[in-house]
């Protein structure tokens, strides 16, 4: 397991992943702005660019729940089929959305949406990433002012979660 693709939205694309996972290959297409359906269009071209891949972390659906598109689930169920086929090896690990705290967000939303998107991971054949309860019971500073972009503090527990599920890959492969 040596190969990691990341995928996602500016959370995935706005961090040097690479200097903080050394002991891996990984390449980020992270897009600043993504929604799911945006990814789902991109999975083309990055099968073109990226023949294999060990592990596939994917974050995306903030910028779905932040312009109020309710139905990205499915379109994340698209991506999370073909990601499937296009690499039938790569274990996929769907990330949790963060905790954000923004006032026109009722303050269950987001913990319901992870419960929703644990289950389609579940109905999928991929992996829930809950990075969204080390975010809640973290006593750091882990969001910058707009609430939804993360600090250096919150991208170092995110590293953490991720490395923790791909050793444990290693050790049950």
């Amino acid at each position: 397991m040596n190969h990691i693709l990341l995928l996602g939205d500016s959370l995935v694309a706005d961090y040097d992943w690479q200097s903080h996972m050394s002991s891996f290959k990984v390449q980020n297409f992270g897009v600043p702005g993504a929604m799911t359906a945006n990814l789902l269009a991109s999975l083309p071209e990055i099968k073109a660019l990226v023949e294999y891949a060990d592990v596939i972390m994917i974050m995306i659906g903030t910028n779905d729940l932040l312009s109020g598109n309710d139905d990205f689930l499915q379109t994340l169920k698209t991506v999370l089929i073909q990601l499937s086929h296009d690499y039938p090896s790569a274990e996929i690990l769907v990330n949790s959305l963060f905790p954000m705290d923004l006032p026109h967000l009722p303050s269950n939303s987001v913990a319901s949406l992870n419960c929703h998107i644990e289950a389609l991971t579940m109905r999928t054949g991929c992996c829930f990433l809950n990075t969204h309860r080390r975010f809640v019971y973290s006593d750091k500073q882990l969001f910058q002012e707009d609430g939804v972009h993360i600090t250096a503090a919150a991208y170092s527990i995110w590293t953490r979660a991720l490395l923790e599920h791909i050793a444990f890959l290693i050790e049950n492969d």
